[in-house]
């Protein structure tokens, strides 16, 4: 399963009081809970302006479209903290697996076979096959190595 981080900007203005935040925090936990949504602990009352950011882990087997995930993360926030927020990065945590490599690839807009086989030095080694005609747009190599970086393993691209 993946998981997805989503930040949102929840005090764009910088107008909330410590008081104002910590009571949003706590909707937002609430809310979140329901959503089965974590809430990282950053302790937003104490941030300044310009970082007063909400972090929300999103377990998703289909963490695929990110809009999706968006749209949820500013309503959500937008109800627990009575503002316009405004939507920061999104990124995956990694832990190595297949779902990882497949979350690469559709963000690169791809789709691949996977194999992984244990390597002798106890690293896992995983061929991806890809379509040539697919590849036409993408360099090779930031496909290589954001598969290297997320699964951490030695990757093997073979084009058919």
């Amino acid at each position: 399963m993946r998981t997805a981080v989503v930040r949102v900007d929840v005090d764009p203005s910088g107008e909330l009081t410590p008081a104002q935040l910590a009571e949003g925090v706590a909707a937002l936990r609430a809310l979140a809970e329901h959503d089965g949504v974590v809430v990282v602990d950053n302790n937003l009352p104490a941030m300044p302006r310009g970082r007063r950011e909400a972090e929300l882990l999103v377990d998703n087997p289909d963490a695929t479209d990110v809009e999706e995930l968006k749209g949820a993360a500013i309503a959500m926030c937008a109800k627990a903290f009575s503002t316009t927020p405004v939507i920061g990065v999104v990124t995956f945590v990694s832990r190595g697996t297949d779902e990882d490599a497949h979350g690469v690839l559709a963000g690169f807009g791809l789709r691949g076979d996977i194999t992984r086989t244990a390597g002798d030095d106890g690293y896992d080694i995983i061929e991806v096959t890809l379509r040539k005609e697919d590849m036409t747009r993408i360099p090779e190599s930031r496909v290589h190595t954001a598969l290297e970086a997320s699964t951490n393993c030695e990757i093997h691209l073979r084009m058919v």
